[in-house]
């Protein structure tokens, strides 16, 4: 895809980080924009932003782990633009910890948002990219966390794992079909985003309450969430990413990722796949 203006582009995630990067840049190439996210005070600035940019909007506050809200955005879409032709599948959180210990909502609010997130977008918005039978993108955001793996952050290298998959099988599915439609996995590093503050965004059925589970107020929780703090805080300006994600959809590249010193460990690991050696931590401490 190279030809933006007057296109239509859905964003969910909009409120924060990525999103808002994707808003502006959408903007910047004169696209029509749906704005969506769980966070509807930030929605509301950024949908201020990206229209005194001189785009046209629609903001929808809605939750991506409930399908019925995205099909609603889908709808919604449709009402108002009467089409669509770029889908950033964008939300995501985090929380860290071992497996064992981190609780069953996490488990059920980060694969709710950061797969079946991306599972409902495709079910609500690809049919009517095939109807519309003319050239259409998507973008998965995923993470190097689904290309490759470390410890402390079970959920988060699970669901980005999932996330490569789904949309490369997807992928396999639109060419098998000969679709116009087009995808990419999005798969940064660390980069200056908000996602270290993913529990404000927390829907109130995946609440972290002390008092019901006293993980929360364990140490290892609260390290966790200091590392992720300062590896985001730390990590790669965010202003470059937008030119990033739209040059790579105008080369048609599918896999998008930001940090080439995460190559060699890619490679390492797809090697001990290949050779049969198995999982050694000792890397992480050189």
């Amino acid at each position: 895809m190279k030809d933006f203006k007057n296109k239509v582009a859905v964003i969910t995630g909009a409120a924060n980080g990525f999103g808002v990067e994707f808003a502006k840049e959408c903007a910047k190439r004169e696209m029509k924009i749906v704005l969506a996210d769980i966070d509807s005070e930030n929605l509301k600035k950024v949908d201020e932003t990206i229209k005194a940019m001189g785009a046209e909007t629609l903001a929808v506050t809605l939750d991506v782990t409930v399908y019925e809200q995205v099909q609603a955005l889908a709808d919604k879409t449709i009402e108002r633009f009467g089409q669509v032709d770029l889908l950033f599948n964008n939300a995501g959180v985090v929380v860290g910890g071992a497996a064992w210990e981190v609780p069953v909502r996490d488990w059920d609010w980060i694969i709710g948002t950061n797969v079946n997130g991306l599972v409902y977008g495709a079910k609500a918005f690809i049919p009517t990219m095939l109807k519309q039978d003319r050239e259409a993108y998507i973008v998965n955001t995923a993470s190097v966390a689904g290309l490759l793996t470390s410890p402390g952050l079970t959920i988060y290298h699970t669901t980005k794992h999932a996330a490569v998959a789904l949309t490369e099988s997807m992928y396999y599915d639109l060419q098998a079909m000969n679709s116009k439609i087009k995808m990419s996995v999005f798969c940064p590093g660390f980069v200056q985003t908000d996602l270290h503050n993913s529990y404000r965004h927390r829907p109130e059925r995946f609440a972290a309450d002390p008092q019901v589970d006293p993980y929360y107020a364990t140490e290892s929780y609260k390290r966790t969430l200091e590392v992720a703090r300062h590896l985001i805080e730390t990590g790669m300006p965010i202003d470059t990413i937008a030119n990033t994600v739209f040059s790579a959809i105008e080369e048609e590249k599918f896999y998008i990722t930001t940090h080439p010193e995460y190559e060699p460990i890619i490679g390492l690991r797809a090697k001990n796949i290949l050779e049969g050696k198995n999982p050694d931590v000792s890397i992480f401490n050189k």
